[in-house]
């Protein structure tokens, strides 16, 4: 387990190609857009199918 962290932790440092700070930030504030745009869809269809469930139901009770 302590060899698989050593390397690991060997990998990250010396291979991984890390972005810029800068880069780093807009690529937050884009993943933080498309989190909030697909948040609003689900929710929307979530609406949208309990409206039409709930009506569904209310139909077959009539």
């Amino acid at each position: 387990m302590v060899e698989y962290i050593k390397e690991s932790y060997n990998e990250l440092r010396n291979h991984v190609s890390w972005p810029s700070w800068a880069e780093a930030q807009k690529l937050t504030v884009v993943v933080a857009a498309f989190s909030v745009i697909l948040a609003l869809a689900v929710w929307g269809v979530d609406t949208v199918f309990s409206r039409v469930i709930s009506l569904y139901f209310d139909w077959i009770k009539s």
